[in-house]
């Protein structure tokens, strides 16, 4: 008896923690916004960004203006043979253009001819052009428009990434969820088993009932202890990797603590949490999409290549003009009686390098166009997909809710019999036992609708408030 009465005692303590731990409820919006802030994975996705940014910086140092200055000197057996400065600022323009300016100054015993200049140097101003091949494209064009297209894309691919990590989060908040429900099923079951024990043990004493009686209410009474403790550890370990997604601003990984526990209103929430409350597979746009946009990016990328590629079949053409002057503070100094001017011209034979990768351009720009084909069809055949499973959550869980209110109307009625003396106890176990399991089943029903939801999300990729 007293071992009874210490089980009730534990069994009123642990419904006032429970009570107690009420008001600490992590819900699952709370949740998210800390994985979405602070979660590692999260600001590695950022990274992403961070490196296609560099690479567009990069991409744009080309057309960085630039100085240049070559010095050459020799002396042997106490003669300046030459004494050669050359400065040049360059200035690199977006199409096949660039623009410099030039000082040169020479003297020496031995200097070349050619080199010969005015005491005080000679300057230049001009221009130098690619005629043909790498006018209107060239590398550090293409790079640059690519390096822009990539940082696009990367914003695309980094939505991609975070919400696929707020979606297996979600799941494991679910996970915690459903077996938060399951423990207090078992747990509020348990004090049933509890009472038909006693009762049962009492009846027996006073010859009621036979000694059998006992210990079948003993085995239930095992039984939902155990099926509480199988409960209980389950959701510790849940708790464990819930915590894996729970860090602080610092990087610094936090472990859930026992007087946290769950929104068991989640599925009213749900939607508002994941911004999917007024969503209509009728009106899905598949090209805002950021798989869709993404893939565009990587096109247009592609046919920058290939421009690239086929305006390298072109004859290379280059052409350059520059004004001399030993004066360069005299406007007029600059004609066109003083210059500097030069040409080349160059052409592979067969072109088959040039002719080669044009073929690869096309290849790899075909490949990308089919895969963002492939990739529409299968977004929206998998947003229906999704929606409709949705909907047969729905007429699923009125069947369950039915089910669970009429098993516990046969276990009221049977319970009324056993104390009328017209059931056995048998009995009232195995109508109790169907309750809990239809209970269990409703339970999962919610947590698989849950993580519907949840997937409805990620195949869409919803953005969330932070």
């Amino acid at each position: 008896m007293k071992k009874i009465i210490g089980l009730l005692f534990l069994l009123m303590f642990q419904q006032f923690v429970a009570q107690d731990k009420i008001e600490s409820v992590m819900t699952l919006s709370e949740f998210l916004g800390y994985v979405k802030n602070y979660h590692p994975i999260v600001k590695q996705a950022n990274l992403v960004i961070n490196t296609s940014e560099a690479k567009l910086l990069k991409a744009r140092g080309a057309f960085d203006p630039k100085i240049e200055i070559d010095f050459d000197n020799k002396q042997f057996k106490e003669k300046e043979y030459y004494n050669k400065l050359n400065g040049t600022f360059k200035i690199p323009t977006y199409y096949g253009l660039e623009f410099k300016a030039n000082f040169e100054n020479n003297d020496g015993l031995f200097l070349n001819p050619e080199a010969n200049v005015p005491t005080d140097g000679l300057y230049a101003a001009g221009v130098s052009a690619s005629l043909l091949k790498g006018l209107l494209i060239n590398k550090r064009m293409a790079d640059l428009k690519q390096a822009k297209l990539f940082l696009n894309q990367a914003k695309e691919d980094q939505q991609i990434l975070v919400n696929e990590i707020l979606f297996n989060a979600s799941l494991s908040y679910f996970n915690w969820l459903k077996i938060f429900n399951d423990r207090n099923v078992y747990l509020n079951f348990l004090n049933n088993a509890v009472v038909r024990f006693e009762s049962t043990k009492r009846a027996f004493q006073q010859g009621d009932k036979a000694a059998i009686d006992t210990v079948e209410a003993g085995i239930t009474l095992n039984n939902r202890k155990l099926n509480l403790e199988k409960a209980r550890i389950k959701l510790v370990k849940a708790s464990l990797e819930l915590s894996n997604f729970l860090w602080l601003n610092d990087n610094t990984p936090v472990e859930l603590q026992d007087n946290i526990i769950p929104d068991v209103n989640t599925l009213q929430k749900v939607d508002t949490t994941f911004n999917i409350a007024l969503f209509n597979n009728a009106n899905f746009d598949i090209e805002n999409h950021p798989k869709i946009r993404s893939l565009n990016f990587k096109v247009k990328s592609l046919g920058v290549d290939k421009r690239l590629k086929a305006n390298n079949l072109l004859p290379q053409l280059d052409a350059q003009y520059n004004f001399i002057t030993q004066t360069p503070r005299q406007g007029n100094s600059f004609n066109v009686d003083n210059y500097k001017a030069g040409i080349s011209f160059k052409l592979p034979i067969f072109l088959r390098k040039e002719r080669g990768d044009l073929k690869l351009a096309k290849a790899k720009l075909q490949d990308a166009e089919f895969e963002t084909e492939a990739a529409k069809v299968a977004i929206r055949n998998k947003v229906n997909a999704v929606q409709q499973e949705l909907d047969s959550y729905v007429t699923q869980n009125d069947y369950i809710i039915n089910i669970v209110k009429d098993y516990g109307t046969l276990l009221k009625a049977e319970e009324r019999k056993f104390f009328l003396g017209e059931s056995s106890l048998f009995l009232v176990n195995y109508r109790e036992s169907k309750l809990i399991e239809t209970k269990l089943k409703a339970i999962d029903l919610e947590n698989s609708y849950l993580e519907t939801k949840a997937n409805l999300f990620k195949t869409a990729v919803i953005s969330i408030a932070d």
